[in-house]
């Protein structure tokens, strides 16, 4: 099964790149216009999660502060483009035990991870339009939260570059551009949010408290002028004869 997944992944990671880098040489004979683009991003997170057969209450978590996006843009016409760039961004998920024994405990987790995106957009660039692709993400600081009954305890985790996660996440992305500047996107991420393998020994006692722990991270956000040049672009160029 595994085996199979990573095999379908690597094929549909290919097949982007391909996408890629024909749109790019289609761009070479067609005039292209290139520019780029940045806008912040609130998050609205979950997870789907099953800790050992236990689904413990997934509750969303906020995070609207340190999210940036970078795209360069490579428009073909007033139709049709291609995005890719780099961002930072604080993602994880919030989840609450129900279950007799552990009952009144919950965890906040979270990673500040580096992305670089590769995708499309469709539709009418300078008014609305839907964009979505591929993106890969680099965890590089983890942190993680105990509360019990609503009380945070001292076994915070805090640490750059965990052994707690893995060291990269694959992820998809979908998002539609309105006018006058809003950008809803919904984002899911393939890899696990832990590292099931991780181990460490706490007084003596080898422990593994990621093992069996599936947890797949996805998010809805709202950004605002992430594609704000688009107005300037096709004002310049609207009555130019010779563009497209």
């Amino acid at each position: 099964m595994k085996k199979s997944f990573k095999s379908s992944l690597l094929n549909f990671r290919a097949a982007i790149l391909l996408t890629f880098i024909m749109f790019s040489s289609m761009a070479m004979e067609a005039q292209m216009r290139t520019y780029v683009t940045s806008g912040g991003e609130m998050i609205f997170s979950f997870a789907t999660i099953d800790n050992n057969g236990i689904n413990p209450n997934n509750i969303v978590r906020f995070s609207p502060v340190f999210n940036l996006q970078v795209y360069g843009n490579f428009d073909f016409n007033k139709h049709f483009g291609l995005i890719a760039g780099g961002s930072i961004r604080n993602v994880g998920f919030i989840n609450e035990n129900t279950d007799a024994l552990n009952s009144g405990i919950k965890k906040k987790y979270r990673n500040y991870n580096l992305g670089i995106p590769l995708g499309i957009k469709i539709g009418n660039l300078s008014k609305l339009f839907v964009y979505g692709g591929y993106e890969i993400e680099f965890p590089f600081h983890y942190k993680e939260k105990t509360f019990i009954n609503g009380s945070k305890q001292g076994n915070k985790v805090n640490e750059w570059f965990s052994a707690r996660t893995p060291s990269l996440y694959h992820s998809v992305f979908a998002g539609i551009q309105f006018p006058y500047g809003m950008s809803l996107k919904f984002k899911y991420y393939l890899t696990g949010f832990f590292n099931e393998g991780f181990s460490e020994t706490i007084n003596g006692v080898v422990v593994t408290p990621y093992k069996g722990y599936k947890a797949n991270v996805f998010y809805f956000s709202l950004s605002f002028a992430l594609f704000q040049n688009n107005k300037v672009y096709y004002s310049e160029y609207k009555n130019a004869s010779n563009f497209y």
